[in-house]
């Protein structure tokens, strides 16, 4: 099968409106078609038979470098973290490196890194999480402890407040503030549903939130963020304490998926109630403080999670970094040190190996040159089906 007929396959159960959207901003380079073709990625390793053995831990599934950002826990402070657990799934540990590493090849290729430069930068991410596995002590990254450009990012989403992203997403109009459709991040709703969406969300705060108990929706729409899931079910809802003047916040609502990691596994996994139960099981398990009203929800028969919403500008345009390879090395360190400390964070648990044979792991070497050598043909790959993607994309074959 043709790598677009792949794609229009997988993508099917999607809305095709915004499909629409996910298919043009994976035109844009290699990197964004990367991160649209998680799908892709898994069957051709499926298929590859060269990963070396390795201990079943919990994966985000999708790990890439722009699958790390900062966000406000239910604590109230900035971490900086994994952040998106949608292909979540119990799978080799190997399998999660030779994705991360992929994604950083492609995105250095896109930058016109040399060979050598793009070994160096893989090796230097796996040596990274192969040392913190085998000191076997899970760590975090706040901005105390931060360094580097990830320091830099952390301190200044620090001093952003709630009303910046409030006036970045709301307009007032006729005295009263709502959400600003702009038909590129959010996008108007039928009536009913918005009515429906509403009074399920101001339900689920009242019953579930504690704290935010006497918040209440005021506006919703549709929302798009991200690569790979556009096209999934996603409202954004602009709340407000009733009981204060001008304190609002954002909460968005996202349909869970089954993770398209799942069919090509060798293994088994745990059955879960809902596929919003699986990623906020994985996502409470695998961060070291989960983002602030993480919860699940079930609407109109769809499951979905429902977190407050994030800024999507809280994450590092690696563009911005082209030929900055010492900022480049300090946040590959981070976030090697936060894979291998979510895979810690939640060992043991449902069938992942447990932190002994996570160190054991660690301290072996004969697995790292095979995930490398895959990653770095695999990035070519991507540069092949990028352009067979671009032609068809290009010659209207998905309109």
């Amino acid at each position: 099968m043709f790598v677009a007929d792949r794609i229009q396959q997988f993508n099917s159960n999607r809305i095709p409106v915004y499909a629409a959207i996910k298919y043009g901003i994976m035109a844009n380079n290699p990197f964004c078609f990367f991160r649209g073709t998680a799908h892709l990625f898994y069957e051709d390793l499926s298929k590859a038979a060269v990963m070396p053995a390795s201990p079943l831990t919990w994966v985000c599934g999708d790990l890439h470098l722009e699958n790390f950002g900062s966000y406000k826990g239910d604590n109230r402070l900035v971490y900086f973290d994994l952040t998106d657990f949608d292909e979540g799934a119990l799978a080799p540990a190997t399998w999660e490196l030779a994705r991360m590493v992929s994604s950083i090849f492609t995105a250095l290729a896109t930058m016109k890194a040399d060979r050598k430069e793009m070994i160096t930068m893989g090796e230097l991410f796996i040596k990274t999480y192969a040392t913190t596995l085998s000191k076997g002590r899970a760590r975090y990254i706040e901005p105390q402890t931060a360094s580097g450009i990830v320091k830099t990012f952390l301190d200044k989403v620090c001093k952003r407040r709630q009303k910046e992203l409030i006036r970045e997403r709301a307009i007032k109009k006729d005295d009263h503030l709502m959400l600003h459709i702009d038909q590129k991040r959010s996008f108007k709703i039928d009536k009913q549903l918005k009515s429906a969406l509403c009074d399920y969300v101001d339900r689920w705060l009242t019953e579930r939130a504690n704290h935010h108990k006497r918040y209440r929706v005021i506006d919703a729409g549709f929302r798009i963020a991200g690569t790979g899931s556009i096209g999934v079910k996603r409202y954004i809802f602009l709340v407000e304490k009733q009981d204060t003047n001008g304190k609002f916040l954002l909460i968005d609502m996202k349909q869970s998926l089954p993770t398209a990691i799942q069919r090509y596994l060798p293994n088994q996994q745990p059955v879960w109630t809902t596929e919003a139960e699986r990623i906020v099981a994985l996502q409470e398990r695998m961060q070291n403080i989960s983002p602030a009203l993480l919860g699940t929800a079930n609407f109109n028969n769809d499951s979905y999670v429902i977190k407050e919403m994030q800024p999507t500008a809280d994450k590092i345009d690696f563009v911005t970094l082209a030929n900055r390879y010492a900022d480049i090395e300090q946040v590959l360190k981070n976030m090697a040190m936060l894979t291998a400390s979510a895979q810690l964070r939640s060992s043991g648990r449902q069938g992942a190996a447990n932190a002994d044979e996570l160190i054991a792991f660690g301290n072996e070497t004969n697995w790292i040159k095979p995930i490398i050598d895959y990653a770095y043909q695999y990035a070519k790959q991507v540069k092949n089906d990028y352009g067979e993607y671009v032609k068809a994309y290009k010659s209207g074959y998905f309109s």
